[in-house]
């Protein structure tokens, strides 16, 4: 399976402190905005996102169709592929794609560790 671009969301508690953090650390942001309340930033190819107020706890996100750069990748697995396969698997998603559409779509799944796991596919 291909799942594309990974990065990590985090839930942060003052995205200004959060950014400034990251950014002595040699990130800078690569998309989002302090308005919207989320900046994903980026230094070389390792991907962290920054979101204050849109959900509890940390996030490992994959973005299936995209690199790192958030370009798109051809050929690719749509996420309603992998969900077939993980369902097939008996792996349990705690939200699911619509398998009758097309284009954007994202699941959800936990690992055994309780980490949540997004599968978000934007094209």
């Amino acid at each position: 399976m291909k799942l594309g671009a990974f990065s990590m969301s985090l839930s942060v508690k003052d995205l200004a402190v959060s950014k400034t953090f990251y950014e002595k650390m040699g990130f800078h942001v690569f998309a989002g905005s302090m308005e919207q309340k989320y900046l994903i930033m980026k230094n070389g190819n390792a991907l962290i996102g920054l979101f204050q107020g849109m959900f509890q706890g940390n996030i490992l996100t994959f973005n299936p169709g995209w690199d790192e750069n958030a370009k798109n990748v051809e050929p690719f697995d749509d996420v309603r592929t992998i969900q077939k396969h993980l369902k097939s698997e008996g792996v349990a998603l705690s939200a699911e794609a619509d398998e009758n559409t097309s284009g954007p779509g994202s699941i959800m799944l936990t690992d055994p560790d309780g980490n949540v796991i997004l599968l978000d596919q934007h094209r």
